[in-house]
């Protein structure tokens, strides 16, 4: 298997830095303020994870506190929720989006029930990351967009992020969170960059709350995740056409963000939903109904989707013509319109 070079750790000043090295960065803070903190995983360790996510956190805390596993993902999380139990604060990685379906039983039987069961006297405080998507060339097993099964799972709270900045807010606040949190990891953005530094104010994101990244008055592309820089894209194509389309970044699944999502829509009247996943009980189902249901009278044409097709993952040769791309996302734009 191929893996990233190693990550170096970033400097407090601000720098130019990676996701991953603000995904690393998330995890050595969290150590080191916590030490109720524990992270394992498959060659979460010595390795430092195969996009060396975790690099450099064993030699600095041991072993004992990032501990690499036996490749037995229900294993992994059930041992977490026995850590979760007696007091700590679990991360565990997931590796590849289709290797953690395994672990789903645990996931749902236990992990998202438990505080339910219990009465909330028992939360479990996991944090589970998951690499996910497309855009790597990868083969099947490696290139899932997996997120509506989380987001269907009542008692998670599910978060996906965009930029270099939410890959340390969202994951510190995740780590924070009495409540299981899945971390859905764009691995194609691992080595996106900005300028960034981890001391900066607003550096730990809330859960539950979108960020409009381009506002317009044509049209809104509501998207996550992997599927923002595409859509960011699209919006500065469809300024040729003269067409203003903003660009809103969900960051949060599950809490989801209603006031600022009809907030947007309400302002432009027309809405495309773009994501990787297949697009049939997608998340972008539920978004699109969301909003038919609560700005049905400001809206000016049929909530569109853009996503992957209904069909498993394609080889990689094929995944560009899969994923939603910027062509795709402007025929859908042109289609609300012609709506018009």
């Amino acid at each position: 298997m191929t893996t990233a070079t190693s990550t170096p750790t970033v400097p407090a000043a601000a720098a130019t830095a990676t996701m991953a090295q603000a995904f690393n960065t998330a995890l050595r803070h969290a150590l080191r303020d916590d030490p109720s903190v524990h992270i394992l995983g498959e060659d979460v360790g010595t390795l430092g994870g195969v996009f060396r996510i975790t690099d450099g956190l064993a030699a600095e805390f041991g072993d004992d506190r990032c501990t690499d596993t036996p490749l037995a993902e229900a294993g992994i999380l059930g041992t977490a929720v026995g850590m979760a139990m007696y007091g700590l604060r679990p991360v565990v990685e997931m590796q590849f989006d289709a290797f953690a379906y395994p672990a789903f039983e645990q996931l749902v039987s236990h992990v998202a029930k438990m505080r339910n069961r219990t009465a909330g006297r028992l939360p479990l405080p996991i944090t589970i990351r998951v690499p996910y998507g497309g855009g790597i060339g990868g083969v099947e097993h490696h290139s899932d967009s997996s997120e509506a099964y989380y987001a269907h799972t009542p008692g998670l709270h599910v978060v996906t992020p965009a930029t270099v900045e939410d890959a340390y807010g969202l994951t510190r606040a995740a780590i924070a969170s009495d409540d299981p949190v899945v971390v859905l990891e764009p691995k194609r953005l691992y080595w996106s960059k900005s300028v960034w530094s981890p001391e900066q104010p607003a550096a730990v994101a809330p859960l539950g709350r979108a960020e409009l990244r381009r506002p317009g008055t044509s049209a809104v592309l509501i998207t996550y995740g992997p599927s923002l820089p595409v859509c960011l894209e699209a919006a500065e194509a469809a300024a040729e056409e003269g067409w203003d389309v903003g660009v809103l970044d969900l960051r949060t699944l599950v809490p989801f963000d209603d006031r600022t999502v009809c907030e947007v829509v309400r302002s432009v009247g027309r809405a495309v939903v773009v994501h990787e996943a297949s697009g049939f009980a997608g998340v972008g189902a539920e978004i699109a109904a969301r909003i038919t249901e609560r700005c049905f009278h400001h809206l000016e044409a049929p909530v569109l989707r853009v996503t992957g097709f209904d069909i498993p993952y394609p080889p990689p040769m094929l995944e560009r013509h899969h994923l939603p791309g910027v062509d795709r996302i402007l025929d859908a734009v042109a289609r609300l319109q012609w709506e018009d």
